[in-house]
């Protein structure tokens, strides 16, 4: 008796967690972008834009980061498949206004599975480095709406939120 399919295809017939077999997939170009910010006093926005904080360029360190945590997505998160990354692209925002720095990472491959999961992951690590790199400054800082933005490639084809 087989267990009724699940929209979840990281799970086997019996409930069992797995990493899904993508063995049949041809190897396509694949992409996705990932955004986030973390908020902040303004006082500690000024001292990132100033690039005077304690521990040095704050946003240059957070990009360095951002890319090494999408080359090791798959060492992180337990079933998401290694990936030859062609390209990891990860840009800052200083939002004056919303005292904020916004995080965008675009990821690329030519594989056989997507690269939300790299990308959210760049998100997400460059973010927690800005906030590792002002904590002594503000420890009050939020990371928010850490989401995909658009991802394209595959069977299921182009998500754009």
């Amino acid at each position: 008796m087989t267990a009724p399919s699940s929209p979840l295809t990281h799970f086997d017939a019996q409930g069992q967690a797995h990493m899904v077999d993508v063995g049949a997939k041809s190897a396509t170009r694949r992409s996705a972008i990932a955004t986030g910010r973390i908020e902040m006093q303004s006082a500690t926005l000024a001292l990132i834009a100033s690039g005077t904080a304690k521990k040095g360029d704050v946003l240059g360190v957070a990009r360095i980061a951002a890319i090494m945590a999408a080359k090791k997505t798959s060492e992180l998160i337990p079933l998401c498949h290694p990936l030859a990354l062609t390209r990891v692209a990860v840009e800052f925002e200083l939002l004056q206004a919303d005292n904020a720095v916004q995080c965008t990472a675009s990821v690329d491959t030519v594989g056989q599975t997507g690269v939300e999961m790299e990308a959210l992951t760049a998100v997400q690590v460059g973010l927690l480095t800005i906030y590792d790199m002002c904590k002594a400054a503000d420890k009050r800082m939020v990371m928010t709406g850490v989401r995909v933005l658009e991802k394209h490639g595959g069977k299921s084809g182009s998500f754009v939120a």
